[in-house]
């Protein structure tokens, strides 16, 4: 179970219906330094920007009955502060002690002394994980290249149960 933002804790494998996990590796704070060489490595810049095109489609993906979640292995309290200062619709979920990476095996880069994950986005529906999106070269469009994918598979979902 990974604590969340707004206060639960989330086991995914038990979440019914279609989700998406925006995986990320970091996102700073107004007035603080970026993690030692972050400019440097590739794919680490894009997250608040990613989680925003998330944020202003969040109506959409709604509608696709579509549920958002972000995950870091920043902790809860660090990202709580961004999802207020961001005004997410959505939880972020905290895999401070990467036990979640670990178990999938997601790619991750270290910097600094620590290890972040690198940017992907997994589709889950009812607890299955039916799709990875690797890499993500794009954050800042990613949510909106994303829900046209989303809404084809939502409909051909719907098309084989009648």
């Amino acid at each position: 179970m990974l604590p969340a933002t707004g206060g639960s804790r989330v086991l995914l494998a038990t979440r019914r219906g279609r989700s998406i996990i925006a995986v990320y590796p970091w996102t700073g704070r107004p007035g603080l330094s970026n993690p030692p060489n972050w400019d440097d490595i590739p794919g680490a810049h894009g997250s608040t920007p990613e989680l925003e095109g998330f944020r202003d489609l969040h109506a959409e993906f709604t509608r696709l009955g579509v549920q958002i979640h972000g995950l870091s292995r920043q902790t809860t309290g660090y990202q709580r502060e961004m999802a207020v200062r961001l005004s997410l619709p959505f939880l972020i979920l905290s895999d401070a002690k990467g036990a979640f990476a670990t178990a999938l095996r997601l790619p991750n880069f270290a910097t600094g002394g620590e290890t972040y994950l690198e940017r992907l986005t997994l589709i889950v529906s009812d607890g299955i994980i039916e799709s990875v999106v690797y890499p993500v070269t794009d954050p800042a469009r990613h949510a909106a290249d994303l829900l046209p994918r989303l809404a084809q598979i939502t409909s051909s979902s719907v098309s084989s149960t009648e």
